[in-house]
């Protein structure tokens, strides 16, 4: 496919996982694609590679900007970057609180502050959020990462809301358990890893965890030209957590 051919997009937390995926699928599709991270070392070419910290305003801006000028524009953001959280309301201090929604919340206002002013400009403007099925089903344990992915889907329908008009798209993915590296550390902790991950493939209809390139292929999706009259909407990816309601095996 080529429907991304001659367009310009930034994806944020893109040197690994769910960004990286997003970003390779992206120029595969004929897109320049610059990429944010706070470590980009590992990115190459086709990609660009630009280090920022979505925790910083000045830091954001500034990568913006120097990815629009490589690029010579900007028609598509992904915002991606995100950090996990593990435990119930009383698990986490204030601290804790406030780090998580300053990534995963308030680095996406960051990062889509500084880039509209740029997608105004697109004929084909698009944003796509990384939510998760966290933010409409109740998963133990994940009280913390759960309320900041309930924010980010509210903020996608609010700002699609707010930029409908101007010509600017914006939706969000929704992934079930997918098999990242973040999802890897955390199996690593596990007191018996095989077991955990057990647990969470079979949390899933599927029977599996979701695949980064399956992820990256819904944002795909959303962000494309030929998706544009699709805004305000979460796509799930998430091997049926969210719909099915199957029965047990019988044995």
């Amino acid at each position: 496919m080529s429907d991304f051919e001659g367009l310009r997009a930034l994806v944020t937390g893109g040197a690994s996982g769910i960004g990286r995926a997003t970003a390779e699928l992206l120029a595969e599709r004929g897109a320049r694609v610059a990429v944010l991270d706070l470590d980009p070392s590992g990115v190459g070419e086709p990609l660009l590679g630009l280090r920022a910290d979505v925790t910083d305003d000045a830091s954001v801006r500034a990568a913006v900007e120097a990815a629009v000028a490589a690029l010579g524009g900007l028609d598509v953001l992904v915002n991606n970057a995100g950090i996990g959280a593990q435990g119930t309301v009383e698990d986490n201090d204030d601290a804790a609180w406030h780090r998580v929604f300053d990534v995963n919340v308030f680095g996406m206002v960051r990062t889509a502050r500084a880039a509209l002013p740029h997608l105004r400009r697109s004929p084909h403007a698009s944003v796509v959020n990384t939510c998760s099925i966290a933010a409409s089903a109740g998963l133990p344990q994940r009280a913390l990462y759960s309320a900041t992915k309930g924010a980010v889907y509210s903020l996608t329908l609010a700002m699609a809301a707010d930029h409908v008009r101007e010509g600017i798209r914006v939706n969000c993915v929704n992934p079930g358990t997918a098999d990242t590296p973040w999802v890897g550390r955390l199996l690593d902790t596990a007191e018996d890893p095989a077991a955990e991950r057990a647990a969470l493939e079979a949390r899933q209809p599927t029977g599996r965890l979701v695949g980064a390139a399956e992820v990256a292929g819904a944002i795909a999706y959303l962000a494309s030209p030929l998706s544009g009259a699709t805004t305000g909407t979460s796509l799930a990816v998430d091997g049926g957590m969210q719909g099915l309601r199957l029965r047990p095996v019988q044995r």
